[in-house]
């Protein structure tokens, strides 16, 4: 099974983009038009709406459980410094825990994965659910879930 998130990362960024240079513009014409503090009070609003993504975490997500291996691609879609690509590639065998946070009322959730190494026991990093669809998070914890059990 394979899970993308492609459409609904596009969408994001769509939208960051599009309200962003909607509010900066607002920004802009209210300092032309020397409405100081609306113009701050704007800035505020940009600040709220770049801090509610750098919260949320949205990801692009490529989940494969094809094959022996467990396969999880992600990066940041909104990200002032460069995209970071990530990967997480394992023996389906070597998983030994599939942990999900959910917080916000369920609207943004977490996975951390934990494997069995030669040396022990390792965690991977949190990668962010937030992008992906609440059914689309569900097939990958079943997914998880079934592997863990077998």
């Amino acid at each position: 099974m394979t899970i993308k998130n492609t459409e609904k990362v596009s969408k994001i960024k769509k939208i960051f983009f599009l309200v962003s240079i909607l509010i900066a513009l607002g920004i802009l014409a209210l300092f032309l038009l020397d409405h100081v503090l609306l113009a701050l009070a704007g800035l505020g609003v940009f600040s709220m709406w770049y801090l509610y993504f750098h919260v949320a975490d949205y990801q692009y997500i490529e989940y494969s459980d094809d094959a022996d291996k467990i396969i999880l691609r992600y990066y940041k879609v909104i990200s002032f410094t460069g995209k970071a690509y990530n990967s997480i590639e394992f023996p389906k065998y070597r998983l030994r825990k599939a942990l999900f946070e959910d917080s916000f009322f369920g609207k943004l959730s977490d996975l951390t994965l934990v494997i069995k190494t030669d040396r022990g026991i390792a965690e991977y990093p949190v990668v962010s659910l937030a992008g992906l669809t609440i059914e689309d998070r569900e097939r990958i914890q079943e997914s998880l879930n079934s592997i863990i059990k077998n």
